[in-house]
């Protein structure tokens, strides 16, 4: 005859059942190798939760929008990577809590900006006027520069294309209302063209552009780093003709804001700023952190450290002096600003047809702005300095352009100083494109109808050709060395009118040239 347990009895028999398999447990996690594994495996995975929960959920996290770029090196350097650390010096130095979130979709970008999932976001600054349309009504604010192109973007070209101005008729791969179409808008000015003179050919982004001119469906392409090194392997013949290694100071990449949340955190944007600014000074002075900067890009976004680092040197990480100058609050920068490349490109896309007449102007995307806020003033906080030309020889002489302008500057007869009109001329038709390709060397030829001796022709365009340099040098602060004046007289007519054969061809003959020399 069977006795039943008694509840009290149950109730031992599950305590002591439970408490073996508790000792068990814990007896296999704190005495096995296998155990101790799992111990420490779990707890990982429970920081790393917390961890991205205090990220996600924290108010006080700066989050920030960021693309497979190397732009951005100087922020996840002073970081000391991705997500909100104890070693990050934006945490030990100014008490912020900075997370960079990886959103290399280009609308998913925006749209994570507009829901405030992120804080501030990637853009560029001239490209950016095409996309007011969709953003002006989220009040954005440009924050800071943190990148002039140095190379990042190129123009390839197949065989038998020497200079922009042969592109007249091609097919040209370009992605529309993007720095690649900003570039190529300014080469097309540096050779006195405009869209209507090329056959474009759309692709959604640069790396279809380089696949279009491998494949030869076009006869140029606007590509990115490293593929137009890529492009002139593959295709024989090829070569880049232009890059912002010489055009400097056209693709300018910011970090951008609402402007409600500037205005709200504007010291902690301040700190930001300050930080940002010290990363990019150590970057610039420092090959050992530019390395430690592409292996922290590696880590986090899946590409080499080889290529992170490649791509982070096609870039000039702007420091404080240069944000300084970019923003206008150097008085004695001659140089080109925000202003000046958000301007002129609103009024290029806008002709386009792809930018709105009705867009915020530079001083409302600027309205909060704490460049001023900075004080830093060590030697790798300086501006970069411009290039340093060396005297022109007669090697240098002979170059290819790889575009010309002409430009009708005329002179009283006999006459070589530029007055007034010839100096509002040069304003409008090429200083910009000078300070643009501010790394090219700029060919002067001055040329004369035939009316007169030959050598006194011959003497009178070299003058006037130096009376255009030395306006140029003057008022823009460019360097002499930077110049190749040529005066050619009356030996260069233009086609068709070779014999100066009437009144018209005449004027056309009497015409300063203007052309970008690259030296490679």
């Amino acid at each position: 005859m069977t006795s039943k347990l008694t509840p009290f009895a149950k109730i031992l028999i599950v305590a002591a059942v439970v408490g073996g398999a508790f000792l068990g447990v814990r007896y296999f996690l704190s005495n096995t190798e296998t155990g101790k594994k799992m111990a420490e495996k779990s707890q990982t995975t429970v920081n790393e939760e917390k961890k991205g929960n205090t990220a996600s959920d924290d108010p006080d996290v700066i989050k920030i929008q960021v693309f497979t770029f190397g732009g951005y090196a100087a922020g996840w350097y002073y970081n000391e990577g991705f997500e909100p650390n104890e070693n990050s010096r934006f945490f030990k130095e100014y008490g912020l809590k900075v997370k960079f979130v990886l959103i290399d979709d280009f609308d998913a970008s925006r749209q994570a900006f507009k829901s405030d999932e992120v804080q501030l976001f990637g853009n560029e600054t001239s490209a950016m006027v095409a996309e007011m349309e969709g953003l002006g009504s989220y009040n954005p604010n440009v924050c800071f520069q943190v990148d002039w192109s140095r190379g990042a973007d190129a123009l390839v070209v197949k065989r038998g294309i020497n200079s922009a101005n042969d592109l007249r008729g091609k097919k040209i791969a370009v992605t529309p209302a993007t720095p690649s179409q900003t570039f190529l808008l300014w080469m097309l000015d540096a050779a006195n063209m405009s869209m209507k003179d090329i056959q474009i050919v759309e692709v959604p982004t640069a790396i279809d552009a380089a696949t279009a001119f491998k494949s030869g469906q076009v006869d140029a392409a606007l590509v990115w780093s490293p593929d137009d090194e890529d492009c002139v392997r593959k295709v024989p013949g090829a070569k880049i003709l232009q890059s912002t290694r010489q055009a400097t100071n056209i693709i300018a990449d910011v970090m951008m804001s609402k402007r409600e949340w500037a205005e709200k955190n504007r010291d902690k944007l301040a700190k930001l700023y300050a930080g940002w600014m010290k990363g990019a000074a150590e970057l610039n002075c420092n090959e050992d952190n530019m390395r430690k900067a592409a292996k922290i890009m590696a880590e986090n976004t899946g590409i080499s450290e080889a290529d992170a680092l490649a791509g982070i040197k096609t870039l000039r990480l702007t420091n404080h002096g240069d944000n300084v100058n970019f923003f206008g609050k150097n008085n004695n920068y001659k140089g080109v600003t925000g202003e000046d490349i958000y301007t002129k490109m609103g009024s290029q896309y806008e002709k386009l047809g792809m930018a709105k007449e009705k867009r915020p102007n530079w001083r409302e995307l600027t309205s909060v702005n704490v460049i001023g806020t900075a004080n830093l003033t060590g030697t790798c906080d300086i501006a970069e300095a411009g290039k340093v030309f060396s005297p022109v020889t007669e090697q240098v002489k002979s170059l290819p352009a790889v575009a010309s302008k002409p430009i009708s500057i005329t002179f009283p007869s006999g006459q070589y100083l530029i007055d007034e009109n010839a100096k509002t001329l040069i304003d409008l038709q090429f200083k910009d494109i000078a300070k643009a390709f501010a790394s090219a060397r700029i060919r002067i030829e001055g040329n004369t109808d035939n009316v007169g001796k030959r050598d006194m022709n011959l003497s009178l365009s070299q003058k006037r050709a130096e009376s255009v340099a030395k306006y140029l040098e003057t008022e823009y602060g460019m360097s002499r060395n930077r110049f190749i004046v040529i005066g050619n007289g009356p030996d260069k007519p233009i086609t068709g009118c070779e014999q100066n054969q009437d009144a018209a061809c005449k004027a056309k003959n009497r015409r300063t040239e203007f052309k970008l020399v690259a030296e490679q």
